[in-house]
């Protein structure tokens, strides 16, 4: 995910190096590193003080085929929002907390933290692009608060190396399935994944009766 917004990613290192020498360069990759501090402001607070209430849905599989459902509907209900929508500029604090939102009650086992946040920017009228870069920006420091979370835990040399074998696999198939994902957002076919949320959250409310 880093690799594949390093243009982001190094347009907001540019922009801080500016705001600090005061040149004021690249106000909008000023703005976007704000605007993602803002959103992750709701996702820690809900994390930390929702962690045993969340923790507890996870031994619940009907909880996540349940929440199967209500991820189909409101990636099926993206379909309605207008395909011309707001750009970065004029993208405000409040879009910002209501993604951040999004990504909090995508802990929820069912949600999916993706298709949660890009439907809220949606839903707040922001431009099919800028949804999906928003949203997959804002995951980087919440998965790598969640990663050194996890690496204190480690005990061993040989878990670690595992563990690295495991983000090297998931990097390949994570950067195809980010490049397909981004295509399919651009072209507003979002909705489409509704029907495969639909069917695995009605396969689990059977299997779990």
């Amino acid at each position: 995910m880093v690799i594949y917004f390093r243009r982001d990613i190094s347009g907001i290192l540019h922009g801080l190096t500016s705001w600090v020498t005061g040149e004021r360069k690249n106000k909008e990759e000023i703005k976007l590193f704000f605007l993602i501090i803002i959103a992750s402001i709701p996702t820690g607070l809900m994390g930390f003080l929702g962690k045993d209430w969340f923790e507890s849905l996870f031994s619940k599989p009907s909880i996540a085929g349940g929440m199967l459902l209500m991820t189909g509907s409101f990636l099926w209900l993206t379909r309605w929002v207008k395909r011309e929508g707001r750009f970065l500029q004029r993208m405000k604090w409040v879009d910002a907390i209501l993604i951040g939102v999004a990504q909090g009650i995508a802990i929820i086992p069912g949600i999916s933290r993706s298709g949660a946040t890009i439907s809220m920017g949606l839903f707040c009228g922001l431009n099919r692009e800028l949804a999906g870069r928003f949203s997959f920006l804002l995951s980087i420091p919440a998965i790598l608060g969640a990663t050194l979370l996890e690496m204190r835990k480690f005990q061993a040399v040989s878990e670690i190396s595992l563990s690295l074998i495991g983000m090297v696999v998931a990097f390949g198939v994570g950067f195809l399935s980010l490049t397909l994902l981004m295509r399919i957002i651009k072209t507003g076919n979002l909705s489409n994944f509704s029907y495969y949320c639909w069917a695995i959250g009605l396969l689990m409310l059977f299997l779990t009766k």
